[in-house]
């Protein structure tokens, strides 16, 4: 039901990094937005938040969660919520989670807010809680019922991915041919979205989809967790037509923590900071963020995290819906920027390339809030 994004960790360590504070002290601590990620404790139940275990499974914010998210200076979050892929009724799983999240978000009132409107993100971050986006990874939910546009909108939803990793009813993902084109029914759904002032995301889009969707909206888009494919030519990595592109209509580029970083599958923390500094060149300093596609919380007992992974990646395999790149011996994180101090190392990282500190905070988070206001004001 959710993205394998829920199944990242972080060894047990991080907990004392939490007990020991915040990573970024106010008032210096700068606006950080997620612009993919989570907020979940996978540690509960290892293997629970498969992407294909049935609809309607609860799931909780504990107290670590939030502890852990406050500690790495989180301010919002876009989290994936709803059908991904799998088997189940997509429209029926989406309806399903936006219960179970706007449940969570009304049992948490100190810790959780829904962000729905640009100003939400100032609001949140002056309340002290932690703004929620939510977004889709995949479009098969709306599929030809276009009217389920303005019911998700009518829910909160503000983000709309075209497509997970496979072909669907709009269009090609990563893992089928890069010439797929955007469908006809593609081209409505993001005249849909772009009447809705909802975000079009082109994350795990193929090529062609991606570029003809950069053509047809006339919204900015985004991209809201890839890397460069110019450093590492992977299938989940965009070209930099891709992110020029984005960046020419006014968008969005998150660069994520992930496996596609490296040819290897095994990126180090300074590969993550490579891939945003080669954005930073071809989009310009103010189309780039960060989404991480993970947890401020991860997962202690790496060795059973070990197990669970290979379990789950057979059946994305089987599902066809594996991007290349991703094995069982392939962490679907950065190793060096799990937890609480992922955002610290990025800087420090950043720093060192030369990146200056307005550039920096304009990639932590206000990024992706001006690109906001371009969408849904």
């Amino acid at each position: 039901m959710i993205s394998r994004r829920q199944t990242l960790g972080h060894a047990a360590a991080v907990v004392a990094m939490t007990a020991a504070g915040p990573v970024f002290a106010a008032p210096a601590r700068p606006l950080i937005v997620n612009a993919l990620g989570g907020l979940s404790d996978p540690n509960l139940d290892l293997g629970e938040k498969n992407p294909l275990r049935p609809a309607g499974k609860p799931f909780s914010v504990d107290d670590r969660v939030i502890a852990d998210a406050r500690a790495a200076g989180l301010d919002a979050v876009n989290v994936t919520l709803g059908y991904v892929s799998g088997p189940d009724d997509p429209h029926t799983a989406t309806i399903a989670a936006l219960d179970q999240w706007d449940a969570l978000v009304l049992a948490n009132p100190h810790d959780l807010t829904k962000i729905l409107r640009p100003a939400d993100f100032a609001r949140a971050r002056a309340e002290g809680k932690i703004g929620l986006v939510y977004g889709f990874q995949n479009s098969a939910q709306v599929g030809v019922h276009l009217e389920r546009v303005d019911e998700y909108a009518a829910r909160g939803v503000r983000v709309i991915q075209i497509t997970y990793n496979d072909r669907n009813m709009m269009g090609g993902g990563s893992v089928a041919a890069e010439s797929e084109p955007l469908t006809p029914l593609g081209h409505a759904l993001i005249e849909k979205l772009n009447a809705a002032k909802i975000m079009v995301d082109l994350s795990h889009s193929g090529r062609q989809t991606c570029l003809d969707a950069i053509a047809a909206s006339r919204a900015p888009i985004s991209i809201n967790h890839t890397g460069c494919r110019a450093l590492t030519d992977l299938p989940r990595n965009k070209t930099d037509d891709e992110l020029r592109g984005v960046a020419r209509g006014g968008g969005f580029v998150g660069v994520y923590f992930m496996p596609f970083l490296t040819a290897d599958g095994h990126p180090h923390a300074s590969d993550a900071a490579d891939h945003i500094v080669h954005a930073l060149k071809v989009c310009g300093e103010d189309h780039v963020g960060i989404g991480t596609d993970g947890d401020p919380t991860g997962i202690d007992d790496l060795d059973g995290y070990k197990a669970a992974l290979a379990k789950e990646i057979a059946q994305r395999v089987a599902a066809g819906v594996s991007a290349k790149g991703e094995r069982p011996d392939t962490y679907p994180f950065v190793v060096e920027l799990r937890g609480p101090g992922q955002y610290r190392t990025i800087v420090e990282l950043l720093r060192a390339r030369g990146v200056k500190a307005r550039v920096i905070n304009k990639v932590l988070g206000s990024n992706f809030v001006d690109f906001s206001r371009r969408v849904w004001a």
